[in-house]
């Protein structure tokens, strides 16, 4: 029998250098052509404490190594050319340098490890310093704002209809005098708050688009959810080719839809308005009292045309002098005459309506005011209030055209489908989640603050729904568990009711409110800080502030107020009502000691009335005689 030779030195060498060899040539080479998000870059502030994901590409099947404060990382990049790593959790401190290693390095200087917040909303979150809004004190602001440790991060205005991989930014800027006037206000307001209260760094993420509606800000997957928005959105993703339309071929559609919608309006012949004439039989025409959104009167799935007319008796004073037609804001868009002519027309939801009629155009007696009215979609009409409409001359006469209108339909765009968006259109569904939230993900950061909700108004019962899904939807995107998601309630605006009413945007704030049945969330009342004359209210000190209350609070445990008292129940005794409020730490008192104000009740017959309150311990007590 034989046996088996046993290893020589020299043989035991060769299968060593063989393992060796062969081991190298399994190593991956450094990567080829890395390229990262602009989110990492010199100035970033990284989220301390949590897991912070690094990522990029380059050409496939290399190795990616990244390395700050002594840790060291790789990864390999993938077919598709992807690659991504997770740093350990840091706690706050800096600055470090972060180097992204392949073929060539990536240097990112002057990293700092702090609290990272995403700031987003529309126009009241996106308000500047400076630029339009013009803030309170805002010089002094600008001058004061010496903040290294504060870092900030502007998103650039950016539509799409497919979710991308890279984020419309020039980089992250240390917070100075010279680079905070065009950032949003709120958010620098809460980030100076938060870094005065906790000492550590503050990265400020702004990602916001004035007058966009929430649905714009929620990802395809989360709104085909909701039947409102299933169509459109399932729409959108069968033509994205729309993505590649030019705006001259947007507009040329457009332009034929009028043209067809026009010669379909039973208002319009021959291509000539025959509804405006002064004299015409209203027969089949019904009333209306505005203003009002025409869904809240009787129409509550038209979108289309409406035309309105109003006859009214000029006093002898008001004849022989030029006017100003008032209508307050039209949704959408109108066309508006006096006495058969033309007097005006603009498109646009919020903007009041101010026409100059000549003094050639006015009679004495009867004169008639036509308003044809298209709704594009959700709500239509005159909308503001009643103090909006009226018509006056130089001389102080002036007249109410509150009240009821004669009203009839001219078209129901039902039967064209959708109105086709712009490629440019940022209220389209996605369209800014995919461009200015999606490229984020999945950078570690500690919670979002939100400040929207004015463009969603109108569709109160919807946004019950529609913003815990945006809510929902961030945070499973992120995949960072239920991330703190703070929010502002609308501020006060417009002139205060004279009696109790319906109110759209009483209505939206209730559904705000209801947003805090979700986990982690914390709400910054506003009410008492807005201005009734101007929807962008310049006191945005106090909202950042508010904010971070909430923060301060909720995510980092500090024993103080968050916010103010929120209604909680109510027991009947007698002709009384007595609510109960959660938050109101050490009691229950108004600013100067001032009576109670803004309560009404209502009896059995449901009509409101102002009420008396008056503090009763923790409690309110509501009665009306």
């Amino acid at each position: 029998m034989k046996t088996n030779r046993a290893f020589t030195p020299l043989a035991f060498l060769f299968i060593s250098l063989f393992v060796f060899t062969s081991s190298c040539t399994i190593s991956r080479k450094p990567a080829i052509n890395i390229q990262t998000p602009i989110l990492f870059s010199d100035n970033m502030v990284l989220q301390r404490d949590a897991k912070i994901p690094v990522w990029g590409t380059a050409d496939p099947d290399g190795k990616v190594v990244v390395e700050i404060a002594g840790q060291q990382k790789d990864a390999k990049v993938s077919k598709d050319g992807k690659w991504r790593l997770d740093l350990e959790p840091m706690t706050a401190g800096g600055p470090f340098e972060l180097s992204i290693i392949g073929q060539d390095t990536i240097n990112c200087e002057n990293i700092l490890i702090g609290e990272v917040w995403v700031c987003s909303g529309q126009s009241n979150m996106e308000m500047a310093l400076r630029g339009w809004g013009k803030i309170d004190n805002y010089r002094e602001e600008i001058s004061n704002a010496d903040y290294p440790n504060i870092r900030l991060f502007q998103v650039i205005h950016t539509t799409s209809t497919v979710p991308l991989d890279s984020i419309n930014c020039p980089g992250w800027d240390v917070c100075s005098p010279a680079t905070i006037p065009e950032f949003s206000s709120v958010a620098y307001f809460f980030g100076r708050k938060v870094f005065k209260e906790l000492g550590v760094p503050v990265g400020l993420i702004h990602t916001s688009w004035g007058g966009t509606p929430a649905e714009s800000w929620t990802s395809a997957g989360a709104l085909k959810e909701m039947p409102d928005f299933r169509k459109v959105v399932e729409s959108m993703e069968s033509t994205v080719s729309e993505q590649k339309q030019t705006l001259e071929e947007y507009q040329q559609e457009l332009k034929l839809r009028d043209e067809k919608i026009q010669s379909l309006d039973a208002g319009f012949e021959n291509g000539n308005a025959i509804w405006n004439t002064p004299h015409l039989d209203l027969t089949d025409w019904k009333t209306m009292n505005l203003p009002t959104k025409w869904e809240k009167a009787g129409y509550p799935s038209l979108d289309g045309i409406m035309w309105f007319r109003k006859e009214i008796n000029l006093p002898g004073s008001m004849v022989g002098t030029d006017l100003t037609l008032h209508l307050g804001p039209i949704n959408d868009i109108d066309i508006t005459w006096f006495n058969g002519q033309k007097v005006g027309g603009i498109s646009g939801a919020d903007i009041p309506r101010k026409y100059s009629i000549p003094k050639s155009m006015v009679k004495s007696g009867k004169n008639v005011i036509v308003v044809r009215v298209e709704d594009i979609a959700y709500t239509g009409g005159l909308w503001g209030t009643a103090e909006q409409m009226f018509i006056e001359n130089t001389k102080g006469g002036k007249i109410s055209l509150a009240g009821r209108w004669s009203n009839k339909i001219g078209f129901d765009s039902k039967v064209l489908g959708p109105r086709p968006h712009s490629p440019k259109d940022p209220n389209r569904p996605t369209v800014l989640f995919n461009a200015m939230i999606y490229p984020l993900l999945p950078f570690a950061i500690q919670g979002a603050i939100w400040y929207q909700g004015e463009a969603n108004a109108g569709r109160a019962f919807q946004y019950q729904t529609l913003f815990p899904t945006m809510i929902k939807d961030w945070r499973n995107q992120w995949q960072q568990g239920d991330f703190p998601f703070l929010f502002v309630q609308l501020a006060n605006f417009m002139e205060q009711k004279k009696q109790p009413q319906d109110d759209d945007w009483a209505e939206l704030r209730e559904a705000q409110l209801k947003a805090l049945s979700l986990p982690n969330t914390g709400m910054a009342v506003a009410i008492d800080i807005g201005d009734a004359l101007d929807i962008h209210p310049k006191n945005k000190q106090e909202v950042g502030r508010r904010l971070a209350l909430n923060a301060l609070k909720l995510v980092y445990e500090q024993d103080i107020a968050q916010c103010g008292p929120i209604y909680k129940s109510k027991t009947i005794e007698g002709n009384k009502i007595h609510l109960t409020f959660s938050h109101v730490y050490d009691g229950l008192r108004t600013t100067a000691g001032e009576e109670l104000r803004g309560f009404a009740i209502a009896g059995a017959d449901s009509v409101f009335h102002w009420a008396q309150a008056e503090i009763n311990g923790n409690k309110v007590v509501v009665w009306n005689d």
